[in-house]
């Protein structure tokens, strides 16, 4: 079988163009029909689905907010949460006290100069502690006591450096108080005194480790002690009897 084109090559290459414009006619419809329907779905999701979803969240709140206004305590639970979320800072803020025991059992003389303490009181925002005592030696004994709580030393190393030893003084700014003889609970005349002096807040502060009070004859590792001596605190003394 013979065929015979008898289309000129310009006739054909116009039909070529026809067809390509066609379908490019024909993409570019279908791709605006797919834009159109994206378009209408991203309508349809912004103004009607977050509607409605802010709708239910709302009421959401509302229902919650009202099931919370149902609680009597609700100011307590929340003073309680509140307080749960500051535990880690108070507990990093925290003063250890019981170090105050062991510096005591330190700066108090042995015999002959025996001390006892009546009262101690320590005032954490001036940073002073005042301390209240006798001794039968009279004023021998509290000469040597102030002068050991002035030789006196906190030897300690600061927390997450385990290399660097720190020293410093115990106390500073020694303020004598009032003195007077009286008559102790076994009839003996006493020597009662009162000091104040100025601390270093290294010696409760949590951040400082290993802490050692160094006197000038003793010295005791404050976060190991675990007694309290009984002869350091005595009751207080009489007035002495007018002749």
């Amino acid at each position: 079988m013979i065929e015979v084109n008898l289309i000129p090559d310009v006739k054909q290459e116009l039909i070529q163009a026809r067809r390509m414009r066609a379908t490019v006619v024909s993409i570019s419809i279908l791709a605006m029909i797919v834009s159109g329907v994206v378009v209408a779905l991203l309508a349809s999701y912004v103004f009607g689905a977050q509607t409605l979803r802010g709708s239910l969240l709302d009421k959401s709140i509302k229902s919650n907010f009202a099931e919370l206004n149902g609680f009597d305590d609700l100011p307590q639970m929340l003073t309680v949460q509140n307080q749960l979320e500051e535990v880690s800072k108070t507990h990093a803020d925290k003063k250890i006290s019981s170090r105050l025991f062991d510096m005591l059992s330190v700066i108090v003389p042995a015999a002959p100069n025996d001390v006892a303490l009546t009262t101690v009181k320590m005032d954490t925002e001036e940073g002073t502690m005042t301390i209240e005592g006798q001794s039968p030696a009279g004023f021998i004994a509290y000469e040597a006591f102030k002068k050991t709580i002035e030789a006196t030393e906190l030897h300690y190393y600061q927390k997450g450096n385990d290399k660097d030893l720190i020293k410093t003084s115990l106390g500073t700014d020694i303020v004598d108080g009032e003195r007077s003889y009286g008559e102790d609970q076994d009839g003996r005349r006493v020597l009662r005194f009162s000091l104040s002096f100025t601390y270093d807040e290294a010696l409760f502060d949590s951040e400082s480790q290993r802490m050692i009070v160094q006197g000038p004859q003793r010295r005791n590792a404050t976060d190991s002690a675990v007694a309290v001596p009984e002869t350091l605190f005595t009751a207080p003394a009489n007035d002495e009897k007018a002749e």
